[in-house]
């Protein structure tokens, strides 16, 4: 089995806030990204596809196809949007987390891979923060 990533990035505005909760709560568990007036991340997106390479191209999947599928599919929703306000894949009762967000790409991609299979979701929220999601 061989592993093929497609990394795309994307920016995008979230706020994480739980409404039955206090000012001082919402500060205390999500710090600054309880922010009043929102605030962004540069997210960096890495789409794993796993299978056998075609014995004629040597390809798992054609990356032009793949990272075609991945922007009108994901990119194309997410990029300079508000992930609480804006994209129609995301419940508005969910909370945009990393580990949230991993799940829904998830959803967007896994029946729209033209070939192989998809492998795993892995969100960059920060240099030092990601999820990554298999599907599970």
């Amino acid at each position: 089995m061989v592993y093929l990533t497609r990394i795309e990035k994307f920016n995008a505005a979230h706020k994480l806030w739980v409404e039955s909760w206090s000012e001082e709560q919402n500060q205390t568990v999500f710090g600054k990204c309880s922010n009043k007036n929102w605030h962004g991340h540069n997210y960096i997106l890495h789409v794993t596809v796993k299978g056998t390479p075609d014995p004629l191209t040597g390809f798992i999947v054609d990356v032009k196809q793949l990272s075609k599928v991945i922007r009108d599919e994901v990119i194309e929703y997410l990029d300079h949007s508000n992930l609480n306000l804006d994209v129609p894949f995301i419940p508005k009762d969910m909370m945009p987390t990393t580990e949230n967000l991993c799940m829904v790409i998830w959803k967007q991609l896994v029946n729209n891979i033209p070939a192989g299979t998809l492998h795993s979701i892995k969100l960059f929220e920060t240099d030092s923060i990601y999820a990554e999601y298999l599907g599970e």
